[in-house]
């Protein structure tokens, strides 16, 4: 058994809720706070394009952070660390809902999103650790699942709460959470001792990251006319050229070659990017095309997330069952058919969008466990936590990707190609999911044997 880990059945299925809540905290910030957006501008009196930094801040550092978080966690003790993030998560978030003025706010925001990104991090090694090998598919599916609901259950439950209570409960309502989490990390995880501080390769790595991001994000949301755009979007593309150059993009390249899981990460982010995509342009023609109400078109979109979460369990006990390979195909393949029946849809209403979405969830409820499972194995224990934060990079950048790609198409024309071109995507993401490793690579199945053959 691992050090980190108390003894006990009961604890360290303590320890998967806590990477299911670490999942589901990490996803909803980054959406829930969207909604509250007006609010607060018109709290602080500021403009909407200051207030976004609500929203952008927390996103710079959770995408900056992500791999070199990783590198960090492949060598420090559990229990500190997963303790001091989930801390800081909360005391950051209280200290924004409390702001005197949007300074404050804004810089609150970036600290937790520094914590957020450790959460990314971490939520897959508490599931890994906290189970025998046997067990590691139904223990992924946890965080797996709760990760996307969290995303798609924030805006919805931001409105409430910002319709009753002001934007200032929108950044309160996670606190709960994060001291549930906390208390059963505390339970869960035996004492260890205090982690190495990030070192000089980490931090050179976060520089020119954070610098590429935070100019794409100001170039992407400035209002300068003139040179402004353009001097930024240079910026970005030579900070990330010199991160690519650095320690931490050879050692992601390393990674992703020795273990073989290009495809893998490539199959995350098509089917983020799809259901990301489809999420919104649905939100959009269904309100403003077919005049359906918002509250009819909420309901209709649950369709994703309910059996999402019933499926999601389900797909982790295959695996551990079959092997995580064919149950992962079959969820995108599943994914691919729902997103194809909206796609031939004639008429876009809540019921037919509803149970065409739900087939879709089914899919990536299947899907979604499975896939991490098999690109943290290939990476092997000493790269696990690199593996990790690689995956929800792809993840991250496709939840990023999709709406971009939406936007472009939420025309009166195009509009009905996003389900299209998401079904696209997800038969690629099948096809990746499906094609092995060469026989030089370690793969995930030949890791998996071997894992699995070790006690815990």
């Amino acid at each position: 058994m691992p050090r980190d880990l108390a003894e006990g059945q009961r604890e360290r299925w303590g320890l998967v809720a806590v990477a299911g809540i670490c999942a589901f905290l990490a996803m909803f910030d980054m959406s829930v706070v969207t909604v509250a957006v007006p609010g607060i501008a018109t709290g602080f009196a500021v403009p909407v394009s200051v207030a976004q930094w609500a929203v952008l801040a927390y996103q710079l550092p959770v995408v900056a952070l992500l791999l070199p978080a990783g590198r960090w966690l492949d060598r420090a003790p559990l229990r500190p660390v997963v303790l001091g993030a989930l801390a800081g998560f909360g005391l950051c978030g209280a200290a924004a809902a409390g702001a005197p003025v949007v300074t404050v706010l804004i810089v609150a925001r970036l600290l937790q999103g520094a914590c957020g990104a450790v959460l990314f991090v971490l939520m897959p090694l508490l599931a890994l650790r906290a189970v025998r090998p046997e067990l590691r598919g139904r223990a992924m599916s946890v965080p797996a699942t709760l990760g996307p609901l969290g995303a798609v259950t924030g805006p919805a439950l931001g409105g409430v709460l910002l319709d009753h209570w002001g934007w200032r409960a929108v950044l309160l309502v996670k606190l709960p959470l994060c001291a549930l989490a906390w208390w059963l990390a505390r339970r869960g995880l035996a004492p260890g001792g205090r982690p190495a501080a990030p070192g000089r390769a980490e931090w050179r790595a976060a520089v020119p990251a954070g610098v590429a991001v935070a100019a794409l994000l100001l170039g992407l949301t400035s209002t300068a006319a003139g040179w402004t755009a353009p001097a930024l979007g240079v910026l970005a593309l030579a900070a990330g050229m010199v991160w690519a150059r650095g320690t931490d993009g050879r050692r992601v390249r390393v990674t992703l070659r020795s273990a073989r899981t290009g495809g893998i990460h490539s199959a995350v982010l098509a089917l983020a990017a799809a259901f990301a995509a489809v999420h919104f342009l649905l939100a959009v023609d269904l309100q403003r095309t077919a005049g359906v109400s918002a509250s009819a078109t909420g309901l209709a979109l649950l369709g994703f997330p309910a059996a999402m979460a019933v499926a999601g369990p389900v797909g982790g006990r295959l695996a551990d069952r079959y092997g995580p390979r064919p149950v992962a195909v079959a969820g995108a393949a599943l994914v691919a058919v729902g997103f194809g029946l909206l796609a031939t849809a004639g008429a876009w209403t809540p019921l037919q969008v509803g149970w065409r979405l739900a087939v879709a969830g089914l899919g990536m409820g299947l899907y979604g466990g499975p896939a991490q499972l098999m690109a943290l194995e290939a990476a092997g224990p000493e790269r696990m936590a690199t593996a990790g934060s690689t995956v929800q990079l792809a993840r991250s950048a496709g939840f990023a990707l999709g709406p971009a790609a939406a936007t472009a198409l939420a025309t009166a024309d195009g509009i009905r190609t996003g389900p299209a071109l998401a079904t696209a995507a997800a038969v690629l993401a099948a096809l990746l999911l499906a094609r092995r490793p060469g026989r030089d690579g370690r793969g995930a199945a030949t890791t998996a044997s071997r894992t699995r053959s070790t006690p815990p």
